[in-house]
């Protein structure tokens, strides 16, 4: 064999070592995936879980509602500046200063929701 089909050769060779079949690729992965399970994380979509003006936690009724045993959970409102109060909280603040509590920005409602 001369010196440039011997080159040749191993070149073939190297290429067919580079491109592993996928029987050999299979069996170098060192573990199999049986099971898994899937875990979800929520949270409030809020900058602060309490309310600002009633300083009690937004998951929680207002202290107006749990005064009158009100049974119903109080309804969470979203200023455009992203800030959030319970809606009865806010409605009384309202009528006195049409501001946002914590930013001072004009209070504009941009979302209702629990």
């Amino acid at each position: 064999m001369s010196e440039n089909s011997q080159t040749s050769a191993q070149s073939t060779n190297a290429n067919n070592n580079s491109n592993p079949t996928s029987d050999t690729v299979s069996s170098s992965v060192p573990f199999t995936l049986k099971r898994w399970n899937l875990v979800g994380i929520w949270s409030w979509d809020v900058a602060h879980d309490v309310c600002a003006i009633c300083r009690t936690a937004l998951s929680e009724s207002c202290l107006r509602c749990q005064a009158a045993s009100n049974l119903q959970e109080c309804i969470i409102v979203w200023g455009t500046c992203n800030h959030s109060f319970h809606n009865c909280c806010m409605s009384q603040w309202v009528k006195q200063r049409a501001q946002c509590p914590l930013c001072q920005t004009d209070w504009v409602i941009n979302r209702i929701g629990q």
